[in-house]
């Protein structure tokens, strides 16, 4: 069990220091979290949106 712990935590502290080389390694992963974190931003306006149309919509009334 420590052996795995120690090549767990060997192998985290190998991917920092490569990070932390290069420090525009990281930025296409920190671009599609940020397009993906606008998506479903965009994606709960139009929810709200359609919701607020909808009751709209069943609230004329056509005098039939």
């Amino acid at each position: 069990m420590l052996t795995y712990l120690n090549l767990f935590t060997e192998g985290l502290r190998d991917r920092w220091q490569a990070l932390h080389r290069d420090p525009d390694a990281g930025y296409s992963t920190e671009t599609v979290v940020v397009t993906a974190l606008l998506v479903a931003l965009a994606i709960a306006v139009l929810a709200v949106l359609a919701i607020a149309v909808m009751n709209r919509a069943t609230s004329i009334d056509l005098g039939v």
